[in-house]
């Protein structure tokens, strides 16, 4: 079978085709999803990166490395999986947690830019089923979310694996293992460290992120191959690529048109081949999502735009989503983690803009995760308990919001903002307007300002508490609250209008 063949459907692998893609109310309704951004890196629980950083003679998991496991010509990233065991992951009673924590959708890591596989795979046998854990993490997963009703999503970040990995086939420039290599340059294990020698130049020993992408169409075709494969074994409802559309600067690059390229529109290839697969389940509709990063509308219109450790300053007419942690993306043990009330603000502003928040919780090397993150689940729970209505199903209302506090929007920004009792954030349920309270007013009255004369205000209740009175003067809303408020953190008054 022809490398490019994808499955038949009413998509085309061309922009002017996938750009014809609705998102699904699923998506639109669930407004969370909780994301398991683990596997073989969480082994040290040492950080981010660790099977990059490893090999850069000098970072901070280079020192930690050598002192814990030792040098990387001794024992490299290949010996490190072998010690991912996942003895202790037990995804159904995660699951409970996660779902109890308010998330409508879950997505799970198919692999990261480490080259190793979370799932049984035919392609690829540095996987988790061959060795390491001995289990289908992904199927795993799958199935604990479907048990519980779930649209279940994957993360891929092989795309950069080509380029990112190269660090491996390095050497120490000084010390007492100056000028020995790295195992990532012994040939009998090529299949895990790549043939990406090209990569390995001055200017990529000095530069972290460049090329993110290789223009090389060996590594396309493979990419193309391994997305087939996760998205024909576990038909994902949502697919998630960390970076841009894959490869599609270096097809726009060669000036071509994609039939005299075929390997480098292997993104398009991809994305129609999921959304087709998603329509031949569902009676010819396609209910599935594709995320990437590349901001430009001609690109994200393909599917949904994810935002990383980021977001919109207003509302954005197409759905959105940002991605985030609690604290690093892999287990870190000097990692500080936001706090519940900052994920809840978050959450409430990013819905507010007509977007969604998929929020990783990290998992140690064992599967579970520590308290503090079971802390801030729970505490998630008991809010979604009482302001949920103003989340699920709702849509944006013609303002996000009042207040002069905003979120900065910087990549990767992501600090608490200091609201004040006149800061508000809205959505909308047919002839309900939710108004969350970013701060309580310590004299219990609220004022909302965004509604004019010709807004009539029917009704006000204060989630969690009941009904409560309320005064419409000049189309200003002014809402006395109780003495006790119902949540600790953000409140939510839903305001019943007049048709």
């Amino acid at each position: 079978m022809n490398g490019n063949t994808i499955a038949s459907g009413p998509f085309e692998p061309t922009f002017e085709s996938l750009r014809q893609f609705e998102c699904p109310e699923w998506f639109r309704d669930a407004k969370l999803g909780i994301w398991s951004h683990w596997g073989a890196q969480s082994v040290p629980m040492y950080g981010d990166w660790y099977a990059r950083n490893m090999y850069i003679e000098g970072s901070e998991q280079y020192r930690y490395h050598v002192r814990q496991y030792g040098h990387p010509s001794k024992f490299g990233y290949k010996d490190l999986v072998q010690l991912w065991k996942a003895e202790a992951f037990d995804p159904d009673a995660l699951m409970d947690l996660y779902t109890a924590a308010g998330a409508k959708y879950f997505v799970a890591q198919a692999m990261h830019h480490d080259n190793f596989f979370n799932y049984d795979s035919d392609i690829h046998q540095w996987n988790s089923v061959n060795m390491g854990p001995r289990k289908d993490i992904v199927a795993m997963w799958k199935e604990a979310a479907v048990r519980r009703g779930l649209p279940f999503g994957l993360t891929e970040h092989l795309g950069a694996t080509f380029s990112w990995f190269h660090w491996n086939k390095g050497r120490d420039k000084e010390g007492p293992y100056a000028g020995i290599p790295y195992d990532g340059s012994d040939p009998a294990f090529e299949d895990l460290y790549l043939p990406n020698s090209e990569h390995f130049t001055e200017k990529q020993q000095t530069d972290l992120t460049e090329p993110w992408y290789t223009s090389n169409p060996w590594w396309h075709r493979h990419w193309l191959s391994v997305m087939k494969e996760i998205i024909d074994k576990y038909q994902p409802d949502l697919l998630y690529s960390d970076g841009g559309l894959p490869f599609a600067d270096t097809w726009l690059g060669t000036q071509k048109a994609f039939v005299d390229a075929p390997d480098y529109k292997a993104g398009l290839l991809a994305v129609a081949h999921l959304y087709n697969t998603s329509a031949a389940i569902h009676g010819g509709v396609n209910r599935a999502v594709y995320n990437q990063k590349d901001r430009r509308k001609d690109v994200y219109t393909i599917g949904v735009l994810d935002i990383e450790r980021s977001q919109e300053p207003e509302i954005k007419p197409e759905a959105w989503q940002t991605d985030t942690c609690v604290g690093e993306w892999f287990y870190n043990v000097k990692t500080v983690y936001k706090k519940p009330e900052h994920v809840i603000e978050i959450l409430v502003d990013i819905v507010s803009k007509n977007g969604n928040l998929l929020l990783n919780i990290p998992q140690r090397p064992d599967g579970t995760i520590d308290d503090e993150c079971k802390h801030i689940l729970r505490e998630m729970a008991d809010w979604i308990r009482i302001c949920g209505e103003g989340i699920y199903g709702t849509r944006p209302f013609r303002v996000s919001g009042e207040g002069l506090s905003q979120v900065v929007i910087d990549h990767f920004t992501e600090n608490a903002v200091n609201w004040s009792r006149d800061d508000y954030r809205f959505t909308q349920k047919g002839n309900i307007l939710y108004a969350f309270q970013m701060r309580w007013p310590e004299d219990h009255i609220a004022v909302i300002r965004t509604l004019t004369a010709a807004d009539k205000v029917k009704s006000v209740r204060l989630l969690g508490m009941g009904e409560v009175p309320f005064e419409q003067p000049y189309g200003a809303l002014i809402v006395s609250l109780p003495a006790c408020r119902p949540s600790k953190f953000v409140n939510c008054l839903a305001i019943e209008l007049e048709p």
